[in-house]
């Protein structure tokens, strides 16, 4: 069958699983038939609500997002969920795999997985995870749910990708919430100690009470929530959490979380460029710049810009 704009638009609108997972092939490896997909969905997305599941490695992120399938499920919404996991060194597809996660869902029609390589970004979320989360808004799924890797600060790129975000801790963090407050701490909508039956759950409760940014800085005030994802423990009031947030954006909000989602690709694409253009660059003052970083005779962002200068013309010294 010829994949073509016809092809995604009645694949997707039908809820094709076949059409989906090709669509979201297509734009994960940027090939030449995304242009068909995102033709195919144009108009149809802003509908989703996107919430990002992240937090330090270890707080049972999968384990909770399951369980807020289940939740979600219950109300009658149609989930989809990007779990973001580490490249593979070899090939560059993500090691864990949409089968070994979540499996609960795995014959729910309402419900779809898929795992995304993280490809090495520091932030944890390929370039192609807002385009990702473009096509599964544009197929229709009401909640689209992004767990990302979880590697500490650089995780704060969530926010440019989803409406609330999720921060989850794990008992006994104590004072390295303090080191986190200025990176994953302030990006939080909702916080979820999860693991609520350890001992010293109380006192990571508290000490994100403390953490937490000063009132009045938002109209929205960061809750603070016990879970016990295993057995589901606390888990409705999340959903509820997250349903009241998600009241609370008004249209512009929504509107601009799809512009940022696009700015994002737009900045990272531009990155990726102008990183090919260094490397494949044959100009000697690329070298002559490794070496001054070397010998410390040049400051890493300096040399950064006058790379840039010699690769694609000048750039602003702000």
């Amino acid at each position: 069958m010829k994949r073509d704009v016809s092809y995604y638009r009645e694949g997707l609108a039908s809820g094709s699983r076949d059409a989906l997972g090709r669509a979201i092939t297509a734009v994960e490896n940027d090939r030449p038939e995304a242009q068909f997909v995102f033709q195919a969905i144009s108009g149809r997305t802003g509908r989703a609500h996107v919430i990002g599941v992240t937090g330090p490695p270890g707080a049972g992120k999968s384990t909770l997002t399951s369980a807020l399938i289940a939740a979600f499920r219950e109300q009658g919404q149609r989930v989809a969920v990007l779990a973001v996991d580490p490249s593979s060194p070899f090939g560059g597809g993500a090691i864990l795999g949409d089968r070994i996660r979540m499996g609960e869902h795995g014959l729910d029609s309402g419900v779809f997985v898929r795992s995304v390589a993280s490809r090495g970004h520091l932030g944890g979320l390929s370039r192609a995870t807002a385009r990702v989360i473009d096509v599964l808004d544009g197929a229709g799924f009401d909640t689209v749910i992004v767990e990302t890797v979880g590697t500490g600060q650089a995780e704060t790129e969530i926010m440019h990708l989803a409406q609330t975000v999720v921060v989850v801790m794990a008992p006994g963090l104590g004072d390295e919430i303090q080191a986190v407050k200025a990176g994953i701490l302030e990006i939080a909508d909702i916080f979820v100690v999860n693991k609520a039956d350890s001992p010293l759950a109380d006192r990571t409760m508290r000490t994100l009470h403390e953490a937490l940014r000063p009132a009045g800085q938002s109209d929205w005030r960061q809750p603070i929530l016990p879970t016990i994802a295993t057995d589901r423990t606390g888990v409705a009031d999340l959903a509820d959490a997250i349903a009241n947030h998600a009241a609370s954006l008004d249209d512009d909000a929504r509107l601009k979380s799809g512009s940022r989602r696009a700015r994002r690709q737009l900045a990272v694409a531009a990155a990726e460029l102008a990183a090919e253009r260094v490397h494949e660059s044959d100009d000697p003052i690329i070298d002559e710049l490794a070496e001054q970083i070397l010998s410390g005779e040049v400051g890493l962002r300096d040399a950064a810009q006058e790379a840039l200068r010699s690769v694609v013309g000048p750039v602003d010294e702000q």
